[in-house]
Protein backbone atom coordinates (compact mmCIF):
# COMPACT_ATOMS: atom_id res chain seq x y z
CA UNK A 1 0.00 0.00 0.00
CA UNK A 2 1.44 3.46 -0.33
CA UNK A 3 2.48 5.89 1.82
CA UNK A 4 -0.56 8.36 1.61
CA UNK A 5 -2.85 5.39 2.24
CA UNK A 6 -0.57 4.45 5.09
CA UNK A 7 -0.90 8.19 6.59
CA UNK A 8 -4.31 8.78 5.86
CA UNK A 9 -5.02 5.28 8.07
CA UNK A 10 -3.07 7.07 10.27
CA UNK A 11 -5.11 10.35 10.74
CA UNK A 12 -8.79 8.93 10.92
CA UNK A 13 -7.69 5.68 13.42
CA UNK A 14 -5.93 7.32 15.61
CA UNK A 15 -8.09 10.34 17.64
CA UNK A 16 -7.32 11.58 20.97
CA UNK A 17 -10.20 12.52 22.96
CA UNK A 18 -10.10 13.92 26.63
CA UNK A 19 -13.00 13.33 28.95
CA UNK A 20 -13.29 17.00 29.98
CA UNK A 21 -11.33 20.05 29.71
CA UNK A 22 -8.25 21.10 27.60
CA UNK A 23 -4.92 18.87 28.05
CA UNK A 24 -1.59 20.68 27.60
CA UNK A 25 1.64 19.17 26.38
CA UNK A 26 3.06 16.96 27.32
CA UNK A 27 -0.03 14.82 26.27
CA UNK A 28 -0.87 12.03 28.77
CA UNK A 29 -1.19 9.56 26.27
CA UNK A 30 1.13 9.10 23.28
CA UNK A 31 0.59 5.73 21.67
CA UNK A 32 1.93 4.45 18.71
CA UNK A 33 2.79 1.55 16.84
CA UNK A 34 5.45 0.25 14.23
CA UNK A 35 4.84 -1.35 12.18
CA UNK A 36 1.14 0.31 11.31
CA UNK A 37 0.89 -1.67 8.23
CA UNK A 38 1.75 -5.37 7.94
CA UNK A 39 1.57 -7.93 5.16
CA UNK A 40 1.21 -11.55 5.62
CA UNK A 41 1.54 -14.51 3.06
CA UNK A 42 -1.14 -16.76 4.12
CA UNK A 43 -0.98 -18.41 7.34
CA UNK A 44 1.46 -16.91 9.27
CA UNK A 45 2.62 -14.37 12.33
CA UNK A 46 4.79 -11.12 13.10
CA UNK A 47 5.54 -8.84 15.64
CA UNK A 48 4.49 -5.24 16.29
CA UNK A 49 6.06 -2.72 18.66
CA UNK A 50 3.45 -0.76 20.65
CA UNK A 51 4.64 1.80 22.54
CA UNK A 52 2.84 4.46 24.71
CA UNK A 53 5.36 7.91 24.48
CA UNK A 54 2.77 10.04 27.47
CA UNK A 55 3.51 10.93 30.42
CA UNK A 56 0.55 8.71 32.01
CA UNK A 57 0.36 4.64 32.50
CA UNK A 58 -2.22 3.21 30.60
CA UNK A 59 -3.82 -0.02 30.05
CA UNK A 60 -4.67 -1.09 26.47
CA UNK A 61 -7.37 -3.66 24.74
CA UNK A 62 -6.78 -5.37 21.86
CA UNK A 63 -9.20 -6.37 19.25
CA UNK A 64 -9.81 -6.75 15.57
CA UNK A 65 -12.39 -5.40 12.94
CA UNK A 66 -12.99 -5.05 9.05
CA UNK A 67 -11.41 -1.75 7.39
CA UNK A 68 -12.68 -0.36 4.30
CA UNK A 69 -12.31 2.51 2.06
CA UNK A 70 -14.40 5.16 0.95
CA UNK A 71 -15.12 6.68 -2.97
CA UNK A 72 -11.80 8.83 -2.27
CA UNK A 73 -9.49 6.44 -0.54
CA UNK A 74 -10.46 7.88 3.13
CA UNK A 75 -10.03 4.64 5.55
CA UNK A 76 -12.93 3.89 8.26
CA UNK A 77 -13.64 0.92 10.35
CA UNK A 78 -15.74 -1.42 9.82
CA UNK A 79 -17.06 -3.63 12.76
CA UNK A 80 -18.57 -6.41 11.64
CA UNK A 81 -16.23 -7.29 8.77
CA UNK A 82 -17.56 -7.46 5.57
CA UNK A 83 -16.82 -8.75 2.51
CA UNK A 84 -13.34 -9.95 1.90
CA UNK A 85 -12.26 -9.20 5.33
CA UNK A 86 -9.30 -10.97 7.15
CA UNK A 87 -10.86 -10.01 10.48
CA UNK A 88 -11.75 -13.54 11.83
CA UNK A 89 -8.77 -15.06 10.60
CA UNK A 90 -6.47 -12.79 13.28
CA UNK A 91 -5.58 -13.70 16.97
CA UNK A 92 -3.02 -11.75 19.19
CA UNK A 93 -0.91 -11.72 21.93
CA UNK A 94 -0.94 -10.43 24.61
CA UNK A 95 -5.26 -8.94 24.50
CA UNK A 96 -4.72 -6.45 26.79
CA UNK A 97 -1.70 -4.92 28.54
CA UNK A 98 -0.40 -2.21 30.72
CA UNK A 99 1.75 0.29 29.41
CA UNK A 100 3.85 2.48 31.42
CA UNK A 101 5.20 6.06 30.50
CA UNK A 102 8.25 5.41 27.98
CA UNK A 103 7.47 1.39 28.06
CA UNK A 104 6.98 -0.58 24.95
CA UNK A 105 5.61 -4.32 24.51
CA UNK A 106 6.03 -6.48 21.75
CA UNK A 107 2.17 -7.26 19.91
CA UNK A 108 1.94 -10.93 18.27
CA UNK A 109 -0.18 -11.29 15.54
CA UNK A 110 -1.20 -14.12 13.74
CA UNK A 111 -3.62 -14.64 10.62
CA UNK A 112 -4.42 -18.32 10.30
CA UNK A 113 -6.61 -18.85 6.55
CA UNK A 114 -9.60 -21.16 6.73
CA UNK A 115 -10.31 -24.03 4.06
CA UNK A 116 -10.96 -22.77 0.86
CA UNK A 117 -9.94 -19.54 1.29
CA UNK A 118 -10.54 -16.90 -1.89
CA UNK A 119 -7.50 -16.26 -3.38
CA UNK A 120 -5.80 -12.35 -3.29
CA UNK A 121 -5.78 -10.14 -0.61
CA UNK A 122 -7.43 -9.66 2.54
CA UNK A 123 -7.54 -6.96 4.71
CA UNK A 124 -8.90 -5.98 8.47
CA UNK A 125 -7.63 -3.81 11.58
CA UNK A 126 -5.52 -4.43 14.67
CA UNK A 127 -7.42 -2.19 16.99
CA UNK A 128 -5.67 -0.90 19.98
CA UNK A 129 -7.73 1.31 22.68
CA UNK A 130 -6.08 2.42 26.08
CA UNK A 131 -8.13 2.92 29.03
CA UNK A 132 -6.37 5.40 32.12
CA UNK A 133 -4.91 3.25 35.16
CA UNK A 134 -4.89 5.98 37.09
CA UNK A 135 -8.64 7.22 38.41
CA UNK A 136 -7.78 11.00 40.00
CA UNK A 137 -6.86 12.16 36.28
CA UNK A 138 -8.92 13.45 33.57
CA UNK A 139 -9.83 10.39 31.49
CA UNK A 140 -7.86 10.13 28.05
CA UNK A 141 -8.94 7.61 25.84
CA UNK A 142 -7.32 6.66 22.06
CA UNK A 143 -7.45 4.04 19.35
CA UNK A 144 -4.95 3.52 16.98
CA UNK A 145 -5.27 0.90 14.19
CA UNK A 146 -2.43 -1.19 12.24
CA UNK A 147 -3.54 -2.30 9.14
CA UNK A 148 -3.31 -5.85 8.46
CA UNK A 149 -3.05 -7.61 4.93
CA UNK A 150 -3.40 -11.49 4.01
CA UNK A 151 -2.58 -12.57 0.99
CA UNK A 152 -3.91 -15.91 0.38
CA UNK A 153 -2.83 -18.47 -1.54
CA UNK A 154 -3.74 -18.96 -5.14
CA UNK A 155 -3.88 -16.89 -8.94
CA UNK A 156 -3.69 -12.95 -8.69
CA UNK A 157 -6.05 -11.59 -10.76
CA UNK A 158 -5.12 -8.20 -11.61
CA UNK A 159 -8.10 -6.24 -14.02
CA UNK A 160 -8.91 -2.05 -13.95
CA UNK A 161 -11.06 -0.65 -15.27
CA UNK A 162 -11.62 3.14 -16.06
CA UNK A 163 -15.53 3.78 -15.50
CA UNK A 164 -15.25 7.57 -16.49
CA UNK A 165 -14.33 11.29 -16.24
CA UNK A 166 -16.63 14.38 -14.81
CA UNK A 167 -16.09 17.74 -13.61
CA UNK A 168 -17.32 18.53 -10.06
CA UNK A 169 -16.96 21.46 -7.81
CA UNK A 170 -15.12 20.68 -4.11
CA UNK A 171 -14.93 23.61 -1.78
CA UNK A 172 -13.82 27.00 -3.39
CA UNK A 173 -12.07 25.09 -6.51
CA UNK A 174 -13.42 22.70 -9.04
CA UNK A 175 -11.57 18.70 -9.99
CA UNK A 176 -11.56 16.49 -12.42
CA UNK A 177 -12.76 12.94 -10.67
CA UNK A 178 -11.81 9.57 -12.75
CA UNK A 179 -13.96 6.37 -11.47
CA UNK A 180 -11.78 3.37 -11.49
CA UNK A 181 -12.89 0.02 -10.90
CA UNK A 182 -10.79 -3.12 -9.13
CA UNK A 183 -12.10 -6.08 -10.88
CA UNK A 184 -9.38 -8.21 -9.35
CA UNK A 185 -8.44 -9.67 -6.20
CA UNK A 186 -5.56 -7.75 -4.92
CA UNK A 187 -5.01 -3.99 -3.56
CA UNK A 188 -3.57 -2.22 -6.49
CA UNK A 189 -1.99 1.20 -6.00
CA UNK A 190 -2.83 4.38 -8.49
CA UNK A 191 0.30 5.97 -7.99
CA UNK A 192 0.89 9.51 -9.63
CA UNK A 193 -2.18 9.32 -12.35
CA UNK A 194 -1.63 12.41 -14.72
CA UNK A 195 -4.45 13.97 -17.02
CA UNK A 196 -3.71 16.16 -20.19
CA UNK A 197 -6.20 18.65 -20.66
CA UNK A 198 -6.28 20.17 -24.34
CA UNK A 199 -9.06 22.98 -25.28
CA UNK A 200 -10.49 22.96 -28.40
CA UNK A 201 -10.47 26.79 -28.46
CA UNK A 202 -7.78 28.11 -30.86
CA UNK A 203 -6.12 29.86 -28.41
CA UNK A 204 -6.55 27.61 -24.92
CA UNK A 205 -3.29 26.33 -23.41
CA UNK A 206 -2.62 22.28 -22.68
CA UNK A 207 -2.30 21.78 -19.04
CA UNK A 208 -1.03 18.47 -17.18
CA UNK A 209 -2.47 17.64 -13.53
CA UNK A 210 -1.57 15.08 -11.35
CA UNK A 211 -3.43 12.94 -9.39
CA UNK A 212 -2.59 12.30 -5.34
CA UNK A 213 -1.27 8.62 -5.34
CA UNK A 214 -3.84 5.98 -3.99
CA UNK A 215 -5.32 2.27 -3.44
CA UNK A 216 -7.95 0.28 -4.81
CA UNK A 217 -9.18 -2.85 -2.20
CA UNK A 218 -10.04 -5.64 -4.46
CA UNK A 219 -13.85 -5.40 -5.85
CA UNK A 220 -13.99 -1.88 -5.15
CA UNK A 221 -14.07 1.40 -7.04
CA UNK A 222 -13.03 4.62 -6.29
CA UNK A 223 -11.95 7.99 -7.40
CA UNK A 224 -8.84 9.71 -8.15
CA UNK A 225 -9.43 13.25 -8.48
CA UNK A 226 -7.31 16.26 -10.22
CA UNK A 227 -7.42 19.53 -9.12
CA UNK A 228 -8.21 21.93 -11.76
CA UNK A 229 -6.19 25.22 -11.71
CA UNK A 230 -6.98 28.55 -13.36
CA UNK A 231 -10.26 29.58 -14.63
CA UNK A 232 -10.85 26.90 -17.40
CA UNK A 233 -13.75 26.93 -19.89
CA UNK A 234 -15.76 25.43 -22.68
CA UNK A 235 -14.96 21.70 -24.11
CA UNK A 236 -11.66 19.90 -23.67
CA UNK A 237 -9.84 16.61 -24.46
CA UNK A 238 -8.29 14.92 -21.51
CA UNK A 239 -6.29 12.09 -21.89
CA UNK A 240 -5.72 9.84 -18.91
CA UNK A 241 -3.17 7.75 -17.63
CA UNK A 242 -2.44 5.36 -14.56
CA UNK A 243 1.07 4.47 -14.41
CA UNK A 244 2.34 1.12 -14.46
CA UNK A 245 3.15 -1.22 -11.37
CA UNK A 246 4.45 -4.34 -10.77
CA UNK A 247 2.41 -7.53 -12.63
CA UNK A 248 0.00 -4.84 -14.29
CA UNK A 249 0.48 -2.34 -17.50
CA UNK A 250 -0.37 1.02 -17.58
CA UNK A 251 -3.92 1.59 -17.97
CA UNK A 252 -4.76 4.70 -20.81
CA UNK A 253 -8.36 6.70 -21.31
CA UNK A 254 -9.53 9.40 -23.70
CA UNK A 255 -12.21 11.94 -22.63
CA UNK A 256 -14.23 15.05 -24.23
CA UNK A 257 -16.09 16.83 -21.28
CA UNK A 258 -17.09 20.34 -20.91
CA UNK A 259 -15.45 22.64 -17.95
Amino acid sequence: MTDAFIRGSAALLAALAPASGAGAAPRPVVLAAAPAHVTLAGSAHTTVRVTNSGTKRVRVDVSRAGFALDLRGRPRVVPNGGPGSAAGWLTFRPMRFALAPHASVSLGVAAKLPRRAEPGDHDALVLLSTRPLDSGHVGVRLRLGVVVVVRAPGAVVRRLELRGLRAARRGPGRVLELVVANRGNVTEALGRARAVLSPERRRGRRAVLVATSRDLRPRTRGIVEFRLRGPRHGWTTAQVLIPAAEGRSALTGTYRLRL
